[in-house]
Formats: structure tokens, sequence, C-alpha cells
């Protein structure tokens, strides 16, 4: 059976609430597109019905995988959706959906030919925010500014949670991350880069959630801390072909 051209693997932890309408909207906006598409939840370290709720809905829909992490962690959940999918391209989306899903074939081709990785950004030209509470975007930039400094620099914003990977460049990157929280969208697009794979950013429109798991207060030191450790990988050739974890 040949691949599907798309993959989407959404992470889901502790996310009962918002599944279930989350897939209705995924299933509804693949039914409409002529490629042929996968879907891949990863359920991880859910103390809710999360799990049973992904099961329930792959029983539906043909398209859906469903696979269980036994522990928490977006960035584990993400690596290992990304490297289980068969996707041409592999686009990874947050379970809330903060971007209109019709964005994703932005994402694509013939939308967007010729680019090994697209990340959306809520920074870039024609991006725009929604109800986004100045603290928390003020607290964004700041940290944007140490990612710059420290890991990529020239990308506006490495945390939007929408990005899209050729499938061979995805088994090409993943297999080397090494962080398992919220920072590890920097580490893939570090290696990404340090490999030589073209990365775009291109703008979305993106709506606050006050439900986001995301703290910034409470995690800012270890992503602060993360940010080094991707340094010090570097430095010690662990991101190297022959250094692979």
């Amino acid at each position: 059976m040949p691949p599907p051209f798309l993959s989407l693997i959404i992470p889901a932890h502790n996310e009962e609430a918002r599944l279930p309408t989350t897939l209705e909207i995924v299933g509804a906006f693949l039914h409409a597109q002529s490629y042929s598409a996968e879907v891949l939840i990863v359920e991880n370290g859910s103390s809710d019905r999360t799990l049973e709720i992904a099961q329930e809905y792959a029983g539906r829909m043909s398209f859906l995988k469903v696979i269980h992490e036994e522990q928490a962690g977006k960035g584990r959940a993400v690596k290992r959706g990304m490297l289980e999918a068969r996707g041409e391209y592999r686009f990874f989306a947050d379970a809330d959906f903060s971007m209109p899903i019709e964005e994703i074939n932005r994402f694509l081709p013939p939308a967007l030919d010729g680019v090994d990785v697209v990340i959306g950004s809520r920074e870039a030209e024609g991006a725009v925010r929604y109800d986004e509470p100045a603290f928390r975007h003020f607290t964004g930039r700041v940290f944007n500014t140490l990612v710059r400094f420290l890991a990529l620099p020239g990308l506006k914003d490495s945390q939007c949670g929408f990005k899209c990977f050729r499938g061979a460049v995805a088994e090409d990157v993943f297999p080397y991350q090494t962080i398992e929280g919220w920072t590890f969208d920097v580490e893939v697009l570090f290696i990404a880069r340090k490999r030589g794979y073209k990365i775009v950013e291109i703008g979305v429109p993106w709506y606050f959630d006050a439900n986001s798991k995301v703290r910034v207060f409470k995690q800012s030191l270890k992503m602060a801390t993360d940010l080094l450790s991707i340094r010090r990988n570097a430095l010690q050739g662990i991101y190297n072909a022959a250094a692979k974890p």
C-alpha cells in the first residue's frame, strides 16, 4: 500500500474535553481533500479518558491510528508520531487547533513546494494573533530572543505548534531529538538547519486558548536550560550522523 500524502500527528495529554471536537474537525477537513492522509493521535501519560476517546473514534475513522505512550512530554509524543508516520509530508499540530485547520494546505504542495520544513508563525508577515494577553505575548518574545541568540538566528517564532516536515527529512532529523518537553521544537529545527534543510516560516492566524497547557513562568527556567543543552549537544557532536542517540 503506497504511503499517504499527508500524515497529521496530534500529541494528546489529558485532552478528553477537546479531542472529540478536534477529531470531528479533522475528519471533515480530510474528507474534503483530494489527497490521501492518515492521522496519528499520540496519547501520552493521560489521567483522563483521552486514550479511550481516541480509540472510540479510531473504530469509525479508518484513517485514524492511536498510539499510547506511558510517559508525558509533548516532545516525546511528537517524536514517536513523526517516526511512526508514513506520509510524504508529516505535519504535527496542537490538539486545540488554535490555527484554522484549512491553513494546513498552505504548508503543502502545490501551495508551497521545494521546501523541507515549514513552520507556522505568529510573527511572520501575514500572521494575526487573536485574544492573546499582553503578558503572554511579551514572555513569548523574550523566550524567542533567547532562541534566536542561542540556537535559531533569524526565525521569528519557533514555538507555534504547527510544523510540517517532508517525510525523508523527519526520518533524518527526529532520531536525534533528545528533548522530551516543550522545547523540542527548537531542537528539531536546530538539527534540521545543521543538516542543511530549507526551513520556511509562514504567518498564520492564531487564536489564544485560555486553557492552554503551556505555563510560561513555571516552565521558563526548564526551557532556558534546554536551550543550553542544545548548544552543549551540538558541541559534543550528538547531532552528528555517527552519534545517533
